[in-house]
């Protein structure tokens, strides 16, 4: 009979295996087939695929070739503009550790643990472990939350450079990150420590230890939190800029007379809104024109020098030039009040409309009700080499400018359809720009 088995095909063999485990199970007696027999059968897994069945080798096969999304790396994407007001609400270092505090004392150790010093170094533990996590995890999510500044746009990071400093705002992230790895490694020492308590004495020793030493980490580098939270708040109050809504720049020397003519062009506007943009006198709004919305901005004055002696308040208004959609309305002040001589102002002048020739432009000569029969002449400047534009600039400013007063409303209504007029046009180059980059999308 052996020989006789022996010679059944292997098929015939396996068959007769199958049909017998399938009677056997219907059977009352419960019985599984030894592992020795188990691992003598082969079988194929063959997962569904789009309602077909496909061998695991070819799904492995495919997945090596082509990646899922997944497990791609995705190439970073520059934040749009609005990213400030995206930043979380950062607490302060006090209320941080007290509420974490608060919450780790309310950790009780795991029931059925009869063994005193058992219990209580099971508490210190669990207690120790939940304040290191009530304190890292909120800086985790501020170093999540707040954006890399490679990724903002380039108007937002001129921002963060000129109204922090260079450098400050990746300095703080920076500390915040330290704080929060110092907390994990001081935190899982002594939760090791206290769980490795041979009394229950020594337990709560090693517990008021780890929480000593946690808030000393806290008092000695809190103040990046701190800080961060300043830093928040001073880049939530800037207004978001739209780069689909044209903006009126109002460009010149200081004291020219800009921020009077935002608040003219913004009169009787029931939808205008003036921003604080900075602490340093930067004003921004918008007016409404012919149920329009535009963006009025106030630039801080300029001074007739070269970029590497600007200060950072000179370099944000030609940051405004630079990477908003932009109209610019130039103000000269020829009456001798703004403190900056009328052939400075015109040195200034000529550089930015030189550097910034495609924009839309507008010219205005304010306090005209101010200007005598004769241009004003500062002692300090030097006369000898001047030309006939600079002569003709000291009496009417540059060709084609509006001459206005507030006080006397002269040229303000001229000045309205001007506006009116330049931005209009500029919201065509806009949209003219928007459809060209979607036509090259397509």
């Amino acid at each position: 009979m052996k020989l006789a088995s022996s010679l059944i095909p292997n098929q015939w063999r396996l068959q007769a295996f199958l049909s017998s485990t399938a009677s056997i199970t219907k059977s009352p007696t419960f019985w599984s087939p030894t592992s020795r027999q188990c691992r003598n059968l082969q079988t194929a897994v063959s997962p569904v695929v789009s309602s077909s069945y496909l061998p695991t080798s070819y799904i492995t096969q495919k997945q090596i070739e082509f990646p899922t999304s997944s497990s791609e790396k995705q190439p970073p994407v520059q934040e749009g503009l609005g990213a400030f007001q995206k930043l979380p609400m950062v607490m302060p270092s006090i209320d941080l550790y007290a509420s974490a505090l608060k919450k780790s004392k309310r950790i009780q150790p795991t029931k059925g643990i009869a063994n005193i010093a058992k219990r209580e170094r099971n508490r210190g533990a669990k207690q120790l472990d939940a304040l290191m996590k009530e304190l890292a995890l909120p800086l985790k999510g501020y170093m999540e939350s707040f954006p890399r500044k490679r990724l903002l746009h380039p108007y937002e990071r001129s921002l963060i450079e000129l109204t922090l400093g260079d450098g400050k705002y990746e300095e703080v992230l920076g500390k915040v990150d330290v704080l929060r790895k110092k907390v994990l490694s001081v935190g899982k020492e002594h939760a090791s420590l206290c769980a490795k308590a041979l009394s229950k004495r020594e337990a709560e020793e090693r517990l008021n230890e780890g929480v000593e030493k946690l808030e000393l980490v806290f008092q000695q580098q809190g103040k990046a939190v701190d800080d961060l939270l300043t830093i928040a708040k001073v880049l939530r109050a800037m207004p978001v800029v739209d780069l689909e809504m044209p903006t009126l720049c109002l460009v010149g020397a200081p004291n020219v007379g800009k921020s009077s003519l935002v608040r003219i062009l913004s009169t009787g506007k029931p939808e205008i809104c003036n921003y604080p943009f900075t602490t340093r006198g930067i004003l921004m709004g918008h007016i409404v024109l012919n149920y329009q919305r535009f963006q009025v901005t106030d630039t801080p004055g300029l001074l007739r020098r070269c970029d590497e002696d600007r200060n950072n308040l000179e370099k944000l208004t030609l940051a405004v030039l630079t990477h908003l959609p932009t109209a610019v309305l130039y103000v000269h002040d020829l009456s001798g009040e703004c403190g900056t001589s009328p052939s400075d102002q015109f040195g200034i002048y000529k550089e930015i409309k030189e550097r910034f020739k495609d924009y839309l432009w507008i010219d205005v000569v304010s306090k005209c009700d101010l200007l005598g029969g004769s241009p004003v002449i500062y002692a300090k400047e030097d006369r000898s080499s001047d030309e006939a534009e600079i002569i003709k600039y000291r009496e009417t400013g540059p060709d084609e400018s509006i001459h206005v007063s507030v006080k006397t409303e002269q040229g303000l209504n001229q000045l309205k359809s001007r506006v009116k007029e330049i931005l209009s046009n500029e919201m065509e180059k806009i949209k003219i720009g928007v459809t060209v980059d979607q036509t090259v999308a397509t």
